[in-house]
């Protein structure tokens, strides 16, 4: 019994392990398509210089948005790396993207 708990517990940390991880990179990703969606709302109302403070709201202050033209959209892209426990020295770096038409003035 004693041998097999010793083999057996060191691979449910691993897997327990692996679970928290990829809980933890899909809440951080569900976090930056609010933001980026949220972001783009506030670009298509011509509140650009708002959105990068909804930006750190939403997605946390080292999420970096970043605008882009393209013909009439407005694309909007926001990064952040992955806040996981065994994975903090490696650079995985999350996105979102969202686009959005300008409004025209009244």
């Amino acid at each position: 019994m004693t041998a097999e708990l010793a083999v057996a517990l060191p691979a449910a940390v691993v897997v327990l392990a692996g679970l928290l991880t990829g809980a933890a990179a899909g809440i951080t990703q569900l976090r930056l398509e609010e933001a980026a969606r949220a972001a783009a709302r506030q670009v298509m109302r011509g509140e650009a210089d708002a959105a990068s403070g909804t930006v750190a709201r939403l997605a946390g202050s080292d999420a970096v948005l970043s605008l882009a033209a393209e013909g009439e959209w407005v694309m909007v892209r926001v990064e952040s790396g992955l806040k996981a426990p065994l994975l903090e020295h490696l650079p995985i770096t999350l996105s979102a993207q969202a686009a959005a038409l300008p409004e025209e003035p009244p």
